[in-house]
């Protein structure tokens, strides 16, 4: 275990081996030390270059637990949607979507951290302690936090927020290429795959887009120099 500086609420670094599923360990070790609810916290959308980041926090009810919760990218889009329907029909849960504009304004991380200490901030309970997927543990949550890396392999709360971010991006990806058909953004969800950046060059950005993300921004500027 390793600590990490702390914002305004305590925070810890945990780093361990990857276990084969996750489970709600760390989450009774904390309801153990007297923590009643703990919430998990998970991000979809780091990496793509347009759309927003969607971050989840979800505090499960351990005698509700659904069966196969894991990471998301090691599901199926069915058993994502399946797993989804039931976590917010059990759980807690509360959604944060930092669109392009916060992307902008905070940067990629900034924007990430600011959604996930909304996202537990939303949650209709007070949480007394927070496991965050990764190795950052935001400032402003209202209890301490924790970062596990890995996390969404190794425990069910984080597994079940990244279920519900990536359900809900996905959704939104596919309302993007409803407005933005010539860039595929049902398929790809935003990342910057070969078709995607053949759409950049020939129509440029779109309002989706990050627009200080580099394929981004060079997409504007070839445009600006032909024009």
């Amino acid at each position: 275990m390793i600590e990490q500086e702390p914002g305004d609420a305590g925070a810890m670094l945990i780093d361990s081996p990857l276990q084969i599923v996750p489970d709600y360990s760390h989450e009774r070790a904390m309801q153990a030390r007297g923590a009643r609810f703990v919430a998990g916290v998970d991000e979809a959308g780091r990496g793509p270059l347009a759309g927003p980041v969607v971050v989840s926090a979800v505090v499960l009810d351990p005698d509700r637990i659904p069966d196969g919760l894991n990471d998301s990218k090691k599901l199926s889009e069915e058993q994502r949607e399946a797993l989804f329907a039931l976590i917010v029909a059990s759980a807690h849960v509360a959604v944060v979507v930092a669109p392009p504009s916060i992307i902008l304004s905070r940067n990629i991380r900034g924007a990430t951290l600011w959604a996930m200490a909304r996202a537990v901030n939303s949650l209709g309970v007070a949480v007394d302690r927070v496991l965050v997927d990764g190795r950052d543990v935001p400032m402003g949550l209202p209890c301490d936090g924790t970062a596990l890396i890995g996390g969404d392999g190794r425990s069910v709360s984080i597994a079940a927020a990244s279920i519900v971010a990536k359900v809900t991006r996905d959704r939104m990806c596919a309302i993007m290429d409803c407005d933005a058909p010539d860039f595929g953004f049902a398929g790809h969800k935003g990342y910057g795959t070969p078709q995607h950046l053949r759409a950049l060059t020939a129509h440029g950005p779109c309002r989706h887009h990050r627009a200080e993300f580099a394929p981004v921004a060079e997409a504007r500027l070839r445009l600006t120099v032909a024009n």
